[in-house]
């Protein structure tokens, strides 16, 4: 059997299970209103079409997206830009939303929230159970790593990454052995320990683990009876499986290179403002324009983009430098400079946008001035308005982060707040 033939078999025999229902906060305001994976990102993308994607491009067509925190434009995009897989074919992406299902409480934590779905996955009947986590940012075949699971013998594979030690206590950090077996992990822990001989980096869980079926569900129903568990993966079932049972490191290198394949955790606003601004570099880590490997999305109908006015007598240039403009965007004697315009976004005549986000619908008045900024979606900047040249004024109306990027959404400016998707 070619080795192609043995990662198709297996992506076939696999469930992925996406957990989108965490409520983000800090995103802040971004996600007052939206779960995280369904903030925008790149332009014309939202956060979880990564991981979607991921998952389509690795041969794995069954997926189940498990929602909860204000959950309605997560479900409203993947409902619009999700449906065409062919249910006949056994190719499906459901939603689970919470629904109380065993009990009267919503998640209690990661591995409650598969738990509660336990019933449902069961009638997948999946050989291997791939839980993924909607909220980050990178391109990964999930293919190979299901491949080294099942060639180590494992009952649980973890996916991880090295990060320098002074950033690890964010993350689940594992030791391994000369074989990549996982034999301490620890929780986002105070002290983290670093990898053998490398003082300064620590070997972190991406949050994505492979399980067989019946081992993940002989550990969900023991910790559902656990009184003293916080029903968590990371806190929890991961800590006791790796003392009894074979659980093994899968590290995330690129293939050709052997070096650490790109990934983000756009958690807080100033690491979702650099993971976009990344994308505007000549050569950026995260390639959008690989053909081997698309991300796919919804995508609204809508018009080219459109630069108008070559009126340099009145300095009224419509013009865009070093940026990314979607469609239904027009900058109308405007200068836009190292950003982002998401889809119809309109820049008015002498406004100025420089090293910012600007998310869709969003409409710059004549003569505003943005820098270093994130606007969210809906938002109408009102004319000779200027964001991100004073902290201390931005402070007072709108969010400013550790970083210096300022948030501005349609509530701080005193618009419709419920507008926001």
């Amino acid at each position: 059997m070619s080795a192609n033939r043995f990662v198709s078999r297996l992506t076939r025999q696999t469930v992925a299970l996406i957990l989108a229902g965490g409520r983000g906060t800090r995103l802040r305001k971004l996600t007052e209103w939206r779960a995280k994976p369904a903030v925008h990102f790149g332009g014309k993308y939202r956060i979880i079409d990564f991981t979607l994607s991921n998952c389509l491009n690795s041969g794995i067509r069954r997926i189940a997206v498990l929602t909860q925190y204000k959950a309605d434009s997560l479900i409203r995009h993947i409902q619009k830009g999700w449906g065409f897989l062919r249910g006949e074919l056994g190719e499906f992406i459901d939603l689970l939303p919470a629904q109380q299902r065993l009990h009267e409480s919503w998640y209690k934590g990661t591995a409650d929230a598969v738990y509660q779905n336990l019933d449902i996955l069961r009638n997948y009947g999946p050989e291997y159970v791939l839980i993924l986590a909607g909220d980050h940012v990178y391109k990964m075949d999930y293919g190979a790593m299901l491949a080294y699971h099942v060639e180590n013998q494992a009952d649980l594979t973890i996916a991880c990454i090295e990060v320098p030690i002074k950033d690890a206590s964010a993350f689940g950090v594992m030791q391994v052995d000369e074989s990549s077996r996982v034999v301490d992990f620890v929780e986002k822990p105070e002290y983290p320990p670093c990898i053998p001989g490398r003082a300064d980096m620590a070997l972190a869980s991406m949050g994505i683990y492979i399980f067989n079926a019946k081992f993940l569900y002989e550990q969900l129903i023991r910790d559902a009876d656990d009184p003293d568990s916080s029903h968590d993966f990371g806190k929890d079932i991961i800590p006791r499986v790796i003392k009894r049972y074979r659980a093994f490191a899968y590290p995330f290198l690129d293939v050709e290179t052997g070096v650490q394949s790109y990934w983000r955790d756009v958690g807080t606003i100033d690491a979702y403002w650099a993971a976009n601004m990344e994308l505007i570099g000549v050569n950026p880590e995260l390639n959008l324009y690989d053909r081997d490997w698309p991300i796919w999305t919804y995508q609204e109908q809508v018009p080219p983009a459109k630069f108008v006015f070559e009126d340099r007598e009145h300095d009224r240039v419509g013009q865009a430098f070093d940026s990314m403009v979607c469609g239904g965007c027009i900058i109308s004697g405007a200068t836009v400079r190292h950003s982002i315009l998401s889809p119809n976004v309109r820049v008015n005549s002498w406004a100025l946008v420089e090293h910012s986000v600007v998310l869709p619908q969003v409409n710059i008045g004549r003569h505003a001035k943005v820098r270093r900024a994130i606007i969210d979606r809906g938002c109408r900047i009102p004319e000779g308005m200027e964001i991100g040249y004073d902290l201390e004024a931005d402070k007072e109306r709108f969010d400013v982060s550790p970083g210096g990027i300022v948030t501005v959404t349609p509530g701080m400016l005193g618009q419709k707040i419920h507008f926001v998707r």
